[in-house]
């Protein structure tokens, strides 16, 4: 096995859980009816085919563990400290499903993590010291999960990826069709509505325990030591793309020199790791074969 191949193989094993590299479930957009909510081009195909995803995988778990409804589901119901990789291969398909899958691969995909959701319930202490009821399907959680993830991918597109097909707007606006999927009611569809969006929760957001223990997990999940090198440098680039008041909530402060450095060597690290992984990936050539069938038997007929 060449080392390319072996890095990928390891790089794909972290993302996805899936021992042999690529997962079943992948090859499976070659199947469908239709071409998707998105297709070749689309804002979501650019920033979720390319590999600053891996710094905003990160980078959306650090936002969302500042809203303390939102955490508390996490901390209540998941066992990322034990399985570190479950959730995060969980969220993966959903994303790669909802992506590059035709339409009924996408509802199917997002009502299964509905399914999960439906038991994420209990309560939790809010920003202003209030006891309150959460449910994963309060539409105000759905809302800032939505726009937390929103934020991460965007940003980190925007500073290691290549230019969006229509810029920031287009990608807002096209992916709230997947907050509407996950019953998000009036998904942001403007970078001006999402940056609204996220401003409103600023008073809902704190640092607590909970956050703490989040945040020194990630810092350290206890992936393979052969991945933690490349891991760590993902770690601290998404830290440094946060926002001033994120990193600050967070307790995450860094000097502008050594954010810098920071975005420098994830550069550095994503342009090397482009060279060694194969592009497009096999979930856009399943999806890309879909079309291609659609299409041609749109026009036999």
């Amino acid at each position: 096995m060449s080392l390319a191949s072996a890095f990928q193989s390891l790089l794909l094993e972290t993302l996805t859980k899936d021992k042999g590299g690529e997962p079943a479930w992948v090859y499976s957009f070659a199947e469908g009816d239709d071409e998707g909510y998105f297709g070749p081009g689309s804002a979501p195909w650019v920033v979720h085919g390319e590999l600053p995803t891996l710094v905003a995988g990160v980078r959306a778990l650090l936002m969302q563990a500042l809203h303390p409804g939102a955490l508390a589901g996490v901390h209540d119901h998941s066992r990322y400290e034990e399985d570190p990789l479950g959730r995060l291969s969980g969220t993966v398909r959903w994303l790669m499903s909802v992506t590059f899958g035709s339409t009924e691969t996408a509802q199917q995909a997002s009502a299964m993590v509905g399914k999960l959701h439906d038991r994420v319930r209990g309560t939790y202490v809010d920003a202003r010291g209030v006891e309150r009821p959460y449910a994963a399907g309060d539409p105000e959680l759905l809302l800032w999960v939505h726009v937390a993830f929103t934020e991460a991918f965007l940003g980190a597109q925007l500073l290691w990826g290549s230019p969006i097909p229509g810029g920031a707007d287009a990608y807002v606006k096209q992916w709230a069709v997947a907050g509407e999927l996950m019953g998000v009611e009036h998904p942001p569809r403007s970078l001006a509505e999402h940056e609204a969006a996220l401003a409103a929760f600023d008073d809902d957001l704190k640092y607590d325990d909970r956050t703490e223990q989040v945040v020194r997990f990630l810092r350290n999940p206890g992936l393979k030591p052969a991945i933690m090198p490349a891991y760590r440098v993902l770690f601290e680039a998404a830290v440094a793309s946060l926002p001033e008041r994120y990193r600050v909530k967070l307790r995450l402060e860094r000097g502008p020199v050594r954010r810098a450095a920071a975005i420098g060597a994830c550069r550095a690290f994503l342009t090397v790791a482009g060279k060694l992984v194969t592009h497009p990936g096999a979930s856009e050539i399943a999806a890309r074969q879909r079309i291609a069938r659609i299409r041609a038997e749109r026009f036999a007929s």
